[in-house]
C-alpha cells in the first residue's frame, strides 16, 4: 500500500514512512492510494472474532508487510490489553433501534486510547528498527494529549511534546498530561484556543529546517495510523447488529473530524453504512458546511464539551480530497482560500458528494444537559457531555427505525465531573463511579509551563527540552 498527499506534491510514501512523517511535506494529509475492500464472507466473520483478531483483518491491507504479520499480531494483542474489558468496545443496547458503542476503556477513559495505543506501538518498533529517535508534537482539545502522553511515556526513542489551550479542559484532562513524570513527557498550556495549538503544530511541520533539527513526527488525527487505527470498532459494532445483512448508521461527536473519517474508510472498505451523522456542539463549522456549503471560520466558544470546540476541522481535507474525485489542485485552491479569507464554498457537486454519506446536526447546550439528565434520571445511565451531544444528534436522524444507530461514546463521564454535575443537579461524587487511578492521580503534583500564542517560543521550548 502506498499514500499520497491531499495536496499532490509530496512523496508517495509507503506506511511505515507515513507513520513517521505525519503531515505531508506539502502541507496535505497522507491517504492510501486506494480503498481495499473486504468481502462479504470477512464481515460475517468478525461476528466471532476477539477485537485485535478483527484488527488484524482490517488493518493488515493498509500496512505493507512491515511489521510482518506475526509481529503485526503481537503488537495488536499488547496495545488492546491496555482495555478493562475484553470486547475493547462493547456495544450497549439504549431502547428502540439506539445503542451506545462504549470506547472509554482504555487507560485514559476515552476514545483515543483505541489508536494512540496501537499508534505508539508502531512508532516505537519503526524507529528501533531504524536506530532513530523522534520527537513527537501534538496538540490537544482534551483527550488526545492524556491518551498520547499515556501511551508513549517512558518510550527510549521518543519525546512527546503536548500542546493544550490554557483553561479549555477539564481538571481530569489536564491532570492526564501534567502529571506524569517520566523525563520525555512535556506538557505545555498555551495562551489560546485548541486551533491555536494544532496551527503552531502544523507550523512547526511546515518549517523544513525546524522539522529535520528535531526529528518531528505527529501524533493528532492528521497522521494517517490514528484514522487507520479507528475504523477498527466501526467493523465490530456492525458485526454485534446483524451486518454485513443489514445497515448501520453512526453518530459521531467530532470536532477534528477524524473520527467519523475513520467511518468513511470503513465503508469505502465494504462496511455497510447507512448513514454518518456529525453532532456538533456549539462551535457548529461543520454542521453548518453541510447545510449550506459554506464551510467559514468563526470565533471558537468554551462549552461543556471541550474536546469538540474547534473551528478548523484538519481532517476534514481528507473528505474534500475524496468528494472533489482526488483532485489535488482543487483541494489546494480551497485550502489557500481558507488560509486568505477565512472560508470557502462548496460546488454543488462536492457537497452532493458529502451528503450522500453524511448528515450533521448541532446540539446546543442546553439540549446537552438536559440529555445527560434526562438519561440518568431514566435509567441510571451517565453520559459525558460529548456523547450526549452524539445522542442528541442520533435523536434526529432520518434513517428507517429499522436501521440500528450506533452513538460514539467518547469519552467516560469521569473525565467531566463539573458537567455532568451541573447537568443532574446532583454532586458529582454521588453520581460517578470515578476510577480510583483517576482519584489517584488527581491528588498528584502537576508540572507545565504555560507560553504565549507564539511559534518561535515554543520552537524554542522544544529545541530545550528533546533529546534528539
Amino acid at each position: 500500500m502506498k499514500y499520497i498527499s491531499t495536496r499532490g506534491t509530496a512523496p508517495v510514501l509507503d506506511f511505515e514512512d507515513t507513520l513517521l512523517a505525519g503531515l505531508a511535506a506539502d502541507g496535505g494529509l497522507y491517504v492510501p492510494e486506494s480503498w481495499p475492500r473486504l468481502s462479504r464472507e470477512t464481515l460475517t466473520s468478525f461476528k466471532y472474532k476477539p477485537y485485535a483478531e478483527v484488527a488484524y483483518e482490517v488493518l493488515n491491507p493498509f500496512i505493507g508487510g512491515t511489521p510482518n504479520n506475526d509481529r503485526f499480531r503481537e503488537i495488536l494483542e499488547a496495545a488492546y490489553q491496555a482495555f478493562e474489558v475484553p470486547e475493547v468496545a462493547p456495544v450497549i443496547p439504549l431502547g428502540g433501534q439506539h445503542y451506545l458503542l462504549e470506547l472509554f476503556h482504555g487507560p485514559t477513559l476515552a476514545f483515543k486510547d483505541v489508536a494512540m495505543q496501537l499508534l505508539a506501538r508502531l512508532m516505537d518498533e519503526a524507529l528501533a528498527r531504524r536506530g532513530r529517535r523522534a520527537t513527537i508534537i501534538g496538540a490537544t482539545s482534551g483527550d488526545t494529549g492524556g491518551a498520547a502522553i499515556e501511551a508513549f511515556r517512558g518510550r527510549e526513542n521518543i519525546d512527546i511534546f503536548i500542546f493544550f489551550p490554557e483553561g479549555r479542559v477539564s481538571d481530569v484532562q489536564r491532570k492526564q498530561m501534567t502529571t506524569p513524570t517520566d523525563e520525555n513527557v512535556h506538557a505545555l498550556a498555551i495562551d489560546g484556543t485548541f486551533d491555536d495549538c494544532q496551527a503552531l503544530v502544523k507550523d512547526m511541520f511546515n518549517d523544513a529546517d525546524f522539522r529535520h533539527e528535531t526529528g518531528l513526527a505527529g501524533v493528532n488525527s492528521i497522521n494517517w495510523a490514528r484514522v487507520m487505527a479507528q475504523t477498527v470498532y466501526y467493523f465490530t459494532a456492525s458485526a454485534q447488529l446483524g451486518v454485513p445483512d443489514k445497515e448501520i448508521a453512526f453518530s459521531v461527536p467530532t470536532g477534528n473530524f477524524g473520527d467519523i473519517f475513520a467511518g468513511y474508510v470503513a465503508k469505502q472498505m465494504g462496511l455497510p453504512i447507512a448513514q454518518l451523522m456529525i453532532a456538533t456542539n456549539i462551535n457548529d463549522i461543520l454542521a453548518r458546511v453541510l447545510k449550506t456549503g459554506i464551510y467559514e471560520i468563526g470565533d471558537v466558544v468554551a462549552s461543556s464539551s471541550p474536546s469538540m470546540d474547534i473551528q478548523v476541522s484538519s481532517n476534514f481535507e481528507r473528505l474534500l480530497f475524496e468528494a472533489t474525485g482526488r483532485n489535488a489542485d482543487e483541494v489546494c485552491r480551497l485550502m489557500g482560500e481558507l488560509a486568505e479569507k477565512r472560508k470557502f464554498s462548496l460546488s454543488p457537486n462536492v457537497l452532493e458528494v458529502m451528503r450522500g454519506s453524511f448528515a450533521a446536526e448541532r446540539v446546543d447546550e442546553g439540549e446537552t444537559a438536559k440529555i445527560i439528565k434526562d438519561m440518568f434520571e431514566a435509567d441510571g445511565m451517565l453520559l459525558d457531555p460529548h456523547t450526549a451531544v452524539g445522542y442528541g444528534a442520533a435523536l434526529r436522524s432520518d434513517v428507517p427505525t429499522s436501521t440500528p444507530i450506533v452513538t460514539l461514546a467518547t469519552a467516560h463521564p469521569a473525565k467531566f465531573p463539573a458537567s455532568v454535575e451541573k447537568a443532574c443537579h446532583r454532586s458529582a461524587e454521588e453520581i460517578i463511579a470515578t476510577p480510583e487511578r483517576v482519584q489517584v492521580m488527581m491528588k498528584q503534583d502537576e508540572a507545565y509551563e504555560t507560553y504565549p500564542n507564539e511559534l518561535a517560543r515554543v520552537q524554542d521550548f522544544v529545541r530545550q527540552k528533546n533529546s534528539f
